[in-house]
């Protein structure tokens, strides 16, 4: 049996696992990241998933654990010596969230993986297993394009067209009415005073991204995450000496689901720009899948057993977000 973990910045999954690929259990809960909870803030979490899941004393062949906030090897260390004992497994493989998008996103079990999620992330596995991996510490390591970068840069755009210090734009208007309020300033205002929690600024990269359509200033926030995309790219392939060969860059994270075929385009036109042989790949497969599939990897498991676990796992994430948008 498998036990896999996906566990970002917003919510955490977790899956038990057959060999032959039949999911066993799914549990869903909140975010798990030990840079937000410290360690034993994440440990409750999936405590609690693991008692949801319906372990009951038993324990896995292998767990495959992949958080965001695991970004050192010394995280990753104490992390692993603290799940061990717990004893859920007899094997414990702790990792950053962002191999869980490249497994997801590609059966060829290397190539290159760019999170878009509430932040930004990337990875990159050569075909000879060497690694490639960024801090991913926010603005203190130069990161910048991640959900919460996109809206915060809407929302200030917004701010300086309602004063006059910058161009017009439509977020003007957009940034607002998403929130019910009356302009930029009100918005600020609430989330100044906590009535709007600063965090939801997340919610305002979509918003961001449609406007680029029609707006010079929504439309340079997005070419700056085109910018930021095809970078961590560039880095990646070129750190890994692999320019010259077909590498697949897969594109995952909420604000990559939710990507406009203007906005692929771009980051397409932009990789094909540093290496003719870059393939880009969206994923649309939850993060969880790639962290089961990486457990299935360890087993040996086939490719029926693989094929069988994304449809049944898909099949389970896909009805637990109907039912919580419900």
């Amino acid at each position: 049996m498998i036990l896999a973990v996906d566990g970002g910045n917003s919510k955490t999954d977790l899956a038990l696992v057959a060999p032959d690929g039949g999911l066993l259990a799914h549990a869903r809960g909140p975010l798990s990241s030990p840079h937000h909870l410290g360690l034993e803030g994440c440990l409750d979490v999936l405590q609690r998933l693991v008692d949801e899941a319906g372990l009951d004393g038993r324990q896995a062949d292998v767990a495959q654990v992949l958080l965001a906030g695991v970004d050192f090897p010394e995280e990753e260390a104490v992390l692993r010596d603290a799940l061990a004992e717990r004893g859920w497994a007899a094997t414990t493989r702790v990792g950053n969230d962002t191999f869980a998008v490249l497994r997801a996103g590609t059966e060829r079990g290397w190539g290159v993986a760019i999170t878009c999620g509430a932040g930004i992330n990337c990875v990159g596995v050569a075909p000879d297993g060497r690694h490639v991996r960024f801090p991913a510490l926010g603005a203190i390591t130069g990161d910048w394009g991640g959900g919460y970068d996109v809206g915060m840069a809407g929302l200030s755009a917004a701010a300086r067209s309602e004063d006059g210090r910058g161009p017009a734009t439509r977020l003007e208007k957009l940034v607002p009415e998403h929130f019910g309020e009356s302009s930029p300033l009100a918005v600020a205002h609430a989330i100044h005073l906590g009535a709007i929690p600063q965090r939801r600024v997340l919610e305002l990269a979509p918003v961001v991204l449609r406007a680029a359509a029609g707006d010079a200033v929504a439309a340079e926030i997005r070419d700056r995450l085109v910018e930021e995309i095809v970078a961590l790219a560039r880095a990646t392939v070129t750190r890994l000496a692999l320019l010259d060969e077909q590498v697949e860059i897969v594109v995952g994270g909420g604000l990559m689901r939710g990507a406009d075929s203007e906005l692929l385009g771009r980051i397409e036109l932009g990789l094909r720009r540093v290496g003719r042989r870059l393939v880009l790949r969206r994923t649309t497969a939850p993060p969880i899948v790639g962290a089961a599939l990486l457990g299935l990897d360890v087993v040996g498991a086939g490719t029926g057993a693989q094929a069988r676990l994304r449809k049944e796992l898909c099949a389970a994430v896909e009805r637990l977000e109907r039912l919580e948008v419900a």
